[in-house]
């Protein structure tokens, strides 16, 4: 089968261009102009490669992948003009594969698909993660319960997505702040937020079905996902 790559690039000629080469070296190709549209073709399609421009209008390129990678690993490599260390540092720590600074010869960019083709794994989880009657929409972002959207303030969503993710395990508090606040940040902020949460969610803390507190440890998302 055909390696089915995502061009994402707000300038028509580009995508047209890399779009062509990819296509006579039989890649099969689709393309977006923005972050919107490909986060919506990433969680609907089943692409191997995405192959991204930064400077998108709305979502940019640095959080397309943030949010690319709460759910997938599939391989990212960014073409940008933007070729400072400090951005390539930035996409790279957020989760791209390889950068390309634009103007690119097109024989880099199809070595360098082929170098992260070999040592990246592809399969990924379904953008939607179901709980019984509780959905979180990674791509989108978005929780609904019994049907209904549950409003979470960003901290919030990232306790959820951080927690939901991580099904069965014990998870630190040590290990969520850092990974939902970042490093200088008390375990009282978490205790805050996790109240907050479990009340959004339903969940009686005498009876949890969602989040257990393992006492002086951290917590635990009890609940496997459905299928």
């Amino acid at each position: 089968m055909p390696v089915r790559v995502l061009v994402v690039d707000d300038d028509p000629q580009i995508r047209r261009a890399v779009s062509t080469s990819l296509r006579a070296h039989r890649y099969e190709v689709a393309t977006a102009a923005d972050g919107e549209a490909a986060l919506e073709q990433l969680s609907a399609g089943n692409y191997d490669l995405v192959v991204l421009d930064l400077g998108l209008p709305g979502i940019d390129g640095h959080e397309v992948i943030k949010r690319l990678r709460a759910w997938s690993h599939i391989p990212v490599i960014v073409l940008s003009v933007r070729e400072t260390q400090d951005e390539k540092i930035a996409a790279l720590d957020a989760g791209a594969d390889d950068y390309v600074t634009k103007p690119f010869g097109i024989e880099e960019l199809l070595a360098r698909m082929r170098a992260v083709e070999r040592r990246t794994a592809t399969e990924t989880p379904p953008p939607v993660m179901r709980y019984g009657e509780l959905e979180i929409d990674l791509a989108r972002q978005l929780v609904r319960l019994l049907g209904d959207q549950v409003s979470l303030t960003p901290t919030e969503y990232r306790l959820l997505e951080a927690m939901a993710s991580n099904p069965g395990k014990l998870l630190t508090h040590q290990w969520l702040l850092n990974k939902v606040w970042g490093p200088g940040y008390g375990s009282e902020s978490l205790r805050v937020y996790v109240k907050q949460l479990r009340k959004k969610l339903r969940d009686d803390p005498t009876r949890p079905r969602w989040i257990t507190t393992e006492p002086g440890m951290g917590y635990r998302w009890r609940a496997q996902p459905d299928g």
